[in-house]
């Protein structure tokens, strides 16, 4: 009992250490690392709000009144409307938070659709290519050219004629983001399927009788997708902003079924030039911030894929520590345990 608990707290903290966030965290360094936390601080603020909303917000995100009366059009900043009100008698701070809660939706229906679509697709494209393979590639290469926002654009006026309840509008911006999204997973699962599935583990499975199924969902499948959280991350951000150009252009949710900034800041265009700032300035800094979020977070995911940064870091330890022989101007530098064997010029001569 006394040899088990020590092994088992040791598992527990490898087993910790090595989730996917907490691994990448601890392998980041100096402006990476304020990168990644930056990002992750951004994301996590965008969740936790989308999650209590209906909790912290004032009011609801269509509500025009209280029970001291109507709020009033374009009112500034006061004790009872912290960021004000806008053009049509709602506050702003509440149309804010709700509104985080239709673009983590977004977010989580057209990655959820297009990362499964994608990642299916890429795994049969790339594992038993032939005239399939051919299609799936040329099919992937057109769509990947369309642009996003024109695509939203078009599939708003097919579903609702171009002004939509909460679900309608959010429903246009993630079918149109699933199917341009969809081509990039593909073409990087196919990619690493491609090469998975001439490696010996592979071969050894067909030798054992395994079918192509299994062999794919089980062995093909976990290398394959180690590298879709970083596109992941920047697809996310790509979501924000189309579905705020949706709404900003006119093809978003109607603001008495759902709250979207996109919407709120095209509400706002007239306002700028009366000098009233507030009803703009939030919207806008909401959209700046999570989409700055996912860049960050997804830019320094990026960074630490980078094959040099490992091998630099596969020099140090994992706590940090300089590395246990390093080569240095000089002669050879071994730590922790101080200079040893350091030959310098004044040495040799």
């Amino acid at each position: 009992m006394t040899t088990a608990t020590p092994v088992a707290a040791g598992r527990t903290r490898r087993t910790w250490r090595n989730l996917p966030v907490v691994h990448q965290l601890r392998q980041s360094v100096g402006l990476q690392r304020g990168m990644l936390i930056t990002g992750l601080v951004l994301v996590g603020l965008l969740v936790v709000t989308a999650i209590v909303a209906p909790w912290v917000a004032p009011y609801g995100f269509a509500q025009l009144r209280d029970a001291n009366g109507p709020f009033g059009a374009q009112q500034p900043p006061s004790a009872e409307h912290w960021l004000g009100t806008t053009v049509g008698g709602y506050d702003v701070l509440s149309r804010v938070i709700w509104g985080t809660r239709t673009a983590v939706l977004v977010i989580l229906i057209a990655i959820a659709a297009s990362l499964f679509l994608g990642v299916l697709l890429g795994l049969v494209s790339g594992y038993f290519g032939g005239w399939l393979d051919r299609v799936l590639v040329v099919i992937a290469d057109a769509i990947y050219a369309f642009p996003s926002l024109l695509l939203a654009i078009v599939l708003a006026i097919a579903i609702s004629g171009g002004q939509a309840d909460l679900m309608g509008g959010v429903l246009a911006a993630a079918l149109s983001l699933m199917v341009v999204f969809t081509p990039q997973y593909l073409r990087v699962v196919r990619a690493e399927t491609i090469r998975i599935k001439s490696e010996a583990f592979v071969e050894s499975a067909r030798v054992i009788g395994a079918s192509n199924g299994r062999i794919m969902f089980v062995h093909v499948l976990r290398n394959a997708t180690r590298t879709l959280p970083l596109i992941i991350t920047l697809n996310a951000s790509e979501a924000i902003l189309t579905l705020a150009g949706l709404g900003f252009l006119g093809f978003g949710i109607e603001p008495t079924q759902g709250a979207e900034w996109g919407y709120d800041l095209n509400r706002a265009i007239a306002d700028v030039t009366s000098g009233i700032w507030w009803t703009s300035v939030a919207p806008g800094v909401a959209i700046v911030l999570s989409v700055l979020g996912m860049t960050l977070m997804g830019e320094s995911l990026n960074d630490l894929a980078d094959p040099r940064l490992r091998a630099r870091r596969a020099a140090g330890s994992d706590d940090g520590e300089v590395a246990a022989t390093s080569v240095v101007p000089g002669g050879v530098l071994t730590a922790p345990g101080g200079i040893a064997d350091l030959e310098t010029p004044e040495a040799g001569r």
